[in-house]
């Protein structure tokens, strides 16, 4: 198999927020994950903030917490100070835009339970068609302007059922 060698799953999805506690509270009381650990702060008076991860060299990485999520995934939630950071949320079309998606069995049951938490949610679900057909999937926002997804499809894709069809 060509790619990366050695390549078994995904491990964490790292993303910065502006104030951790609340970034706690919501992904503890909201979206039901796991407080692992803590660590921080990071400083550096050299260049190793901006060499290792590609930040302005006088970024003071306050703490990064650990959740896991699912019981598998895994965030790493940071909260930095930097002399050029940017405080706005790229969208999915900026370059660098992202999502993540959560998969939920029943995605009706999980959107009623954001609405009763105040979430704010982009829109009512959408059926996938062509190879996702089978899919629902629909968009919602954390606290500070993150986009979160929720995503089902418990009978499986059409991509599943038929991928000759969609190769």
């Amino acid at each position: 198999m060509a790619g990366l060698p050695g390549l078994t799953r995904l491990d964490h999805i790292g993303f910065t927020v502006p104030d951790l506690e609340q970034a706690h509270r919501w992904l503890i009381d909201v979206l039901g994950c796991e407080y692992m650990y803590k660590l921080g702060p990071f400083e550096s008076d050299g260049d190793w903030m901006s060499e290792h991860l590609n930040v302005h060299p006088r970024t003071v990485m306050r703490e990064l917490h650990f959740y896991r999520c699912g019981g598998q995934a895994v965030f790493e939630v940071f909260q930095y100070e930097a002399p050029d950071q940017d405080m706005e949320v790229p969208r999915n079309s900026d370059i660098g835009g992202h999502h993540v998606a959560l998969y939920v069995e029943d995605l009706d049951t999980a959107l009623a339970y954001l609405h009763e938490k105040g979430v704010h949610v982009l829109g009512d679900p959408t059926s996938s068609k062509s190879a996702s057909e089978g899919q629902r999937w629909v968009y919602f926002l954390s606290p500070w302007g993150m986009q979160f997804e929720l995503v089902s499809y418990p009978n499986g894709k059409a991509f599943d059922h038929h991928p000759e069809l969609f190769s």
